[in-house]
């Protein structure tokens, strides 16, 4: 099951936001043992694009509807 990747459209923007978080020494190295076994090289690019289509997901589900769902499920 492949899952929809959030694509820039048009021309691409310099990224001139900044975002900082800090792990804890055991998410550091969940972290770094899963790029490791996917070859993943690009940590800032995975971050962002895990993050981003986190966020793309839950607003598709959240988004408004005309009828509440408890309405729809009678």
């Amino acid at each position: 099951m492949r899952t929809k990747q959030y694509k820039p459209q048009g021309k691409i923007k310099p990224r001139t936001k900044k975002a900082v978080f800090l792990l804890s020494d055991e998410e550091y190295s969940l972290i770094h043992f899963y790029l490791k076994k996917y070859k993943i090289t690009n940590r800032s690019r995975w971050f962002r694009e895990t993050v981003l289509n986190h966020v793309l997901k839950n607003m598709e589900q959240d988004y408004p509807t005309l009828f509440e769902e408890n309405e729809m499920r009678r």
